[in-house]
């Protein structure tokens, strides 16, 4: 893994703490999830879901996969989509290169496909905005994470999905254009980095 990521991953950890019981309690439904998978041998597959697939989704697929990483299940693949199709926003995108990822884009202009790579060895996730059900995803035994309300409330069935679990974040797109903006996105993408890394410490 990249020093300045690694130095970001055992900086989040340290705020597990601050994690509230309530959303510990969510979190680990999906650890639950996962550790059965592992115990079972099986493939695991997480899907992060929002309303544009754009930004907090993103986040979230990129985290927990570096924190299956992080704890040794290099094996566990993460993906992404939302109720409808837009891009990934070029925030969020920021946010993410200034962590330390190395970001290539191929594609279309419009909904580039974006290869952000964590580890010297190449290992990367694939982001790019989309459908929660295009064929690019897992469509049987997957785990359907949804990180914002409207698209838990838009989407009352994930058609496939073993486990659904909510855990809605407050979108950074409210400080666009705003002072904040860096600081926004910066702190949402700790915020669902470190939710992701307790997910993955309680695995064995």
């Amino acid at each position: 893994m990249f020093p300045q990521i690694k130095a970001f991953v055992e900086n989040a950890i340290n705020d597990f703490d601050a994690i509230p019981q309530e959303r510990k309690n969510v979190l680990k439904k999906l650890s639950q999830f996962v550790q059965s998978k592992v115990d079972a041998n099986e493939k695991i597959a997480l899907v992060y879901i929002c309303t544009h697939n754009s930004r907090r989704s993103h986040f979230g697929q990129i985290w927990a996969k570096v924190a299956a990483y992080h704890y040794g299940f290099s094996h566990i693949e993460t993906y992404s989509g939302g109720t409808e199709a837009t891009a990934f926003n070029p925030n969020a995108i920021a946010s993410i290169g200034s962590t330390g990822f190395q970001i290539t884009a191929t594609g279309d202009d419009k909904n580039p496909h974006y290869h952000v790579v964590f580890d010297e060895n190449g290992a990367e996730v694939l982001c790019f905005s989309k459908r929660y059900d295009d064929d690019t995803n897992p469509k049987t035994n997957f785990a359907a994470v949804m990180t914002c309300t409207d698209a838990d409330g838009n989407c009352p069935v994930i058609l496939g999905a073993s486990l659904r679990v909510s855990t809605p974040y407050v979108d950074p797109k409210k400080a666009d254009g705003t002072p904040e903006q860096e600081a926004t996105y910066d702190a949402r993408s700790k915020q669902i980095a470190t939710e992701c890394l307790f997910v993955f410490s309680l695995i064995v």
